[in-house]
């Protein structure tokens, strides 16, 4: 079976985690400040608790993101991409003056098998910013859920994960 880029089928699971990816339209960067990374945040903040979603880890960068959420039913995930996408995407629009204008190319998702799996995305996600050169250290990038579990866990904590579930690249190439 053939898929488009970018319109992969979705597998929806009661009470699973999932890791979503999503990128900007033509790889445009977007978010190339700050203030539109907290923009987009704030909003992905806002959308979890919307739809009742637990988020374990998370980042943004200049043209796309990644999140690691659980789910409680398999219609959550839709609805709440539909609403974090539309969202950003309508306020990025105001800022710019550019009402109408597509932000997000459709996402891509895949379900979390076991432990190893989970903290080896887990990983993936806080290494990013480091991966794509924003940074050399990951505790530099602001955008990311790494800052809290450093100070909530500490650095041993996560050295761990790290040394435990060393990183794989999940990314699909044309990210």
């Amino acid at each position: 079976m053939v898929f488009k880029p970018f319109h992969p089928p979705h597998i929806y699971l009661d009470n699973t985690i999932y890791f979503i990816t999503a990128r900007t339209r033509d790889k445009w960067k977007y978010f190339n400040t700050d203030r539109r990374k907290l923009l987009i945040n704030n909003i992905l903040k806002s959308v979890i608790k919307q739809y009742d979603l637990q988020l374990y880890a998370w980042v943004i960068l200049a043209n796309h993101y990644h999140l690691l959420i659980k789910i409680k039913s398999n219609n959550q995930l839709i609805r709440f991409i539909k609403s974090f996408h539309g969202q950003s995407a309508i306020s990025l629009n105001k800022i710019d003056k550019i009402p109408g204008r597509k932000i997000w190319v459709n996402y891509w998702d895949h379900c979390i098998r076991d432990e190893k799996d989970f903290w080896r995305h887990f990983n993936y996600i806080h290494h990013n910013p480091v991966k794509h050169k924003c940074v050399t250290l990951i505790n530099d990038y602001k955008f990311s859920s790494y800052r809290e579990y450093l100070e909530k866990n500490g650095e041993e904590w996560l050295g761990s994960c790290f040394r435990l579930y060393p990183i794989i690249d999940f990314t699909p190439q044309d990210l």
